[in-house]
């Protein structure tokens, strides 16, 4: 009675003064083991394919979690679409006109239905997917916590305060990833999800092009792809070296001041995560473990448990 009795308080004090809650006490690694056993094969079969046909598609997933995420928790509001009640999280600062891989989801989600009518949350099929398309690319693995519902509504106001953008500097990426409960360390370990993926010139334009602490080379490579004005939508790997491969090189970039986006070089810019991102540079099995770690805390934030939220038929939609 006593646990209860702390437990109502817990969420009693984190619904009232807005409190970063990790909640994995009603999560289960084999939460679908009897009401949809064949899950994992489902999410992970789909992810290959995804990733076979495209592979920034495993980066692109990913993303989607992330920004899921850091918007009052997985609970898969930026699925949504924008309704006549409210506007969703897609044209949010931080994700428009680059945040992509819905198409995927619905994919899933249909072949998720057809197994198992409404018995499976978009906000766990984003979890698992985001985990198959990394370990698609070569990533590490983890034991993906499920049991999330699905959110009734989305905020773009949201959205646009808790995002970081491409611009960001360390303290505010510190502060950002701190008031989701994540500390610099974790932030660090996951930014090497920028090992995977591309960008759009408008996110890094201002870098190319202005930056100081870049390399001259990398920047007039970049400068074809990204000039002063015009190409807002020309891409870029994140990671020069390994763009579709899932490992350290991040890291060895910023050491050599090859980070794509302002947000990515400000972890070695002579601050305070420059050691660790030394480490995880000639470390890749700690940055895998680290950041498979940091993934499972950061999939627990504030999820939509026992009667909140929903099980959504469409991922886009409430039902």
């Amino acid at each position: 009675m006593a646990s209860l009795t702390s437990n109502l308080i817990l969420a009693f004090l984190c619904v009232l003064f807005g409190f970063v809650c990790f909640s994995n006490a009603q999560l289960s690694s084999n939460y679908y083991g009897a009401s949809c056993p064949n899950l994992k094969t489902i999410v992970g079969n789909a992810m290959k394919e995804a990733v076979n046909r495209e592979a920034r598609l495993g980066a692109s997933v990913l993303r989607l979690f992330f920004h899921d995420c850091f918007v009052n928790g997985c609970d898969a509001s930026i699925l949504l679409d924008d309704t006549s009640s409210f506007t969703g999280e897609k044209n949010s600062n931080p994700s428009m006109n680059s945040l992509r891989g819905f198409e995927v989801i619905d994919t899933i989600k249909t072949q998720v239905e057809a197994a198992c009518p409404n018995v499976v949350s978009c906000a766990d099929i984003l979890a698992l997917a985001a985990q198959k398309g990394v370990a698609s690319l070569g990533g590490p693995t983890w034991t993906v916590q499920l049991g999330r519902r699905d959110a009734r509504t989305a905020s773009l106001s949201s959205a646009n305060a808790q995002i970081p953008m491409p611009t960001s500097t360390l303290s505010t990426l510190i502060s950002m990833f701190s008031a989701k409960g994540l500390n610099a360390a974790e932030m660090t370990a996951l930014s090497g999800s920028h090992t995977i993926g591309q960008a759009r010139c408008a996110s890094f334009r201002d870098r190319v092009n202005n930056a100081t602490n870049i390399n001259s080379e990398f920047a007039a490579t970049l400068g074809a792809t990204c000039p002063a004005s015009g190409g807002d939508s020309n891409l870029a790997p994140l990671d020069i070296q390994t763009p579709s491969q899932f490992d350290n090189k991040y890291y060895q970039n910023l050491e050599a001041r090859r980070g794509l986006l302002q947000s990515d070089q400000e972890l070695f810019n002579g601050g305070s995560q420059d050691s660790l991102v030394k480490s995880y540079s000639s470390d890749g099995e700690a940055f895998r473990r680290d950041f498979a770690s940091a993934m499972v805390k950061m999939g627990n934030l504030s999820p939509l448990t026992g009667t909140n939220g929903e099980i959504r038929r469409n991922c886009r939609a409430i039902n």
